[in-house]
Parts: C-alpha cells; structure tokens; sequence
C-alpha cells in the first residue's frame, strides 16, 4: 500500500516541477497549438500556447511508479509494464502527431491511416502479450472473457485457442482505439480532459487496492466474493501514478492554459485507461467509470450521423462542450460542470462494483 501512495505523491511533484521547465523549453523553440479555423472564435486567443504537455504526463508516471516500486523493494509485474507500454506507445504516436502540426502549422498531424496504423502496432503488441506471463495460479493479466465487473460466461476463445487471440486481439484493439479517440475528443477546453482523466484514474485506484484486497490469490479461494486480476496491487500503483501526474499538471493546464496535453497526452491517457479496463477485467464497468467520455463521444456520433441523414445539426458544433461555449456558457463553467458530470458517473461506477461483490 505504500507503493500506492509514494507513486502518486512521486508523480504529482515531478508534473507540477516538470511541466513548467517543458513549457519554457517549448516556448523557446515555438512549439505552440495550432488552432482550427472553424472552431469557436475565442479559441483564437489560445494560438501558440505550448502543447505536448503529455510528454511530462507520461513521464511523471514512469518515475513516480519506479519510485513505488524501489522505495518499497517491490519488483515490477507483467500487468503494470503492459499498461505503461500501452501509455507510452500511444504517446509516441501521439507525439508524432503533434510534432507535424507544429512543424507544419496546421490542425491536422497525422493522416487518419497512419494514425489507425500506429495505433494498431501498440495495441496487437500489447493484447498478444497480454494474454502471456502466467502467474503460478496460470493467471494471464488479461482474460479472453468480455468483461463487465469481472470476467462473464462470454469466452471469445469459444471455437479454440487461436481463434480465441484473433478475437481478442481485434475486441482490444476496439477498446484502445475507442478509448483514445475519447479522450481525444474530450481535450478541446483548458483542463476539462485532464480533470475528468483524474477523476476516472482516481477510481482505478479505488478498484485496484479493492480487488488486492479481495483477491483469490490470496484469499486462496474462488468465487464472486474475490478476484482474479493477475496483479491488482500493481495496476493501482500506476494508477495512482497517472492521478498524481495529472495533479500536477493540472496546475498549469487549468483555465487559462499555459500549456496542452496534445495527443501526446490524449491518445496515452486513452491507452491507459483502456489497458486499465482489460487488465482489471471491467471492460463494461469502464464505459460508466469513464461515461463522461462516452457522452462527449456520442454527441460527436449523433450530429455526424444526424447531419448525414438530414442535413441538419442537433447541436451548435460538436464536440458537446463546443455546443454548450457557442451558447454562451463560459469555459471554466463548462469544465467544472463536467468535472462534477464525470464525478458522479465514477461514482454510480464504483457503486456498481461494490454492489456487485456484496451480492455475491
């Protein structure tokens, strides 16, 4: 448990330290945001501002889970270096992607393939691996069952082994694109994707320090009243390494920004909380821990899909936080509304999987 709280403290200062050496550092060789031209017009006031701010996420939480790990003599586990592959792998690809906008001045990085391509890479690695190291119970850290609080009846291995890694590999793919991408989506407002990420890591904390305690390993029992996560403690570490580097760089991504996460930021922190979903076996469970995330997604589905077929919009711009400025709500009103939103969605998740462990 001292793991958990060294980790966060760790990467809470070494983000609230870091990040404003990394804006100075943009600043100097003029790495700022390039804004879209049909985004809301007070936006254009935020042109130039510092972005790649996920680089200091990233590596806050590296540096805060190695200090868990050595200053409690712990040795890492196969579930946490997954996750932090996954983060990391993402937000290289994410860094590409932010790179080519800045050198290029132009909203738009990577094209939609190569992203997909980049994307896909890192995550057939991470679900082939995810499903090796077997533990001495032979626990994998990720399970060919779909998930909603723990594993269901639902086996994707249904017709044999390798027909079970295919769909596996393609269902955790979907995950990790979906996640990203939603993430992605949600970094449009000073601090609003980095608050409610905080919000949502925060409770994979809760989860994982409640799964280590439950566990069938260590209970040396099976059954609905424990868990079998492979490596729970570990996953609550990171977690908790995310949570604290997100304090910290909230600090300075608050309203008015002096920096960005970028999709550095976005596609790493998607990744994770994707990685966090399959490791800890809450595939379903995620979509409410993680609802505020959802919403903003599907306001985005809706006015493409409703525009398509009518030619009309159902809201002013999309994304949903996008409608609610050109309605003349201010900025900080809007992120810290959503922050609550995601506040009570996380709650309502974790109820869900307490409830779910008292009935059984």
């Amino acid at each position: 448990m001292k793991a958990v709280l060294i980790s966060g403290g760790v990467s809470m200062v070494a983000a609230l330290l870091g990040t404003p050496l990394l804006i100075r550092f943009l600043v100097r060789r003029r790495y700022g945001q390039f804004i879209r031209q049909d985004g809301p017009t007070a936006h254009f006031t935020k042109r130039g501002t510092p972005t790649m701010g996920g680089v200091v996420i990233i590596v806050a939480t590296i540096v805060g889970w190695l200090a868990g790990l050595l200053l409690t003599g712990t040795a890492p586990s196969a579930s946490a270096i997954l996750v932090l592959f996954l983060m990391a792998g993402l937000g290289v690809v994410g860094f590409l992607d932010d790179f080519i906008k800045i050198s290029r001045q132009r909203s738009l990085g990577l094209s939609p393939a190569a992203k997909i391509v980049g994307q896909g890479v890192v995550g057939i690695a991470f679900a082939v691996a995810a499903l090796q190291f077997p533990n001495a119970r032979f626990r994998t850290p990720a399970s060919t069952h779909i998930s909603f609080v723990r594993d269901t009846d639902l086996n994707l291995a249904f017709a044999g082994a390798a027909i079970g890694l295919i769909l596996f590999v393609v269902w955790a793919n979907f995950l990790i694109t979906a996640w990203s991408n939603a993430v992605n989506l949600t970094d449009g407002l000073d601090g609003l994707a980095t608050g409610v990420s905080l919000i949502v890591f925060g409770a994979y904390v809760v989860v994982g320090v409640w799964q280590f305690k439950q566990s069938c390993q260590i209970l040396g029992s099976v059954g609905p009243r424990c868990y079998e996560t492979r490596d729970p403690l570990a996953l609550a570490v990171v977690a908790a390494a995310i949570t604290g580097a997100l304090f910290g760089f909230l600090w300075w991504n608050a309203s008015p920004a002096q920096i960005f996460m970028g999709d550095t930021g976005s596609l790493a922190l998607g990744g994770a909380l994707a990685g966090f979903s399959i490791l800890t076996r809450t595939e379903i469970l995620a979509a409410i821990l993680g609802g505020m995330f959802v919403v903003i997604v599907m306001s985005d589905v809706v006015q493409i899909g409703f525009f398509k077929a009518t030619g009309r919009r159902v809201l002013k711009m999309a994304p949903l936080h996008h409608h609610f400025e050109l309605s003349g709500w201010g900025e900080v009103t809007i992120v810290i509304r959503f922050w609550i939103i995601a506040g009570l969605f996380v709650a309502l998740g974790v109820g869900l999987f307490y409830g779910e462990w008292v009935a059984g």
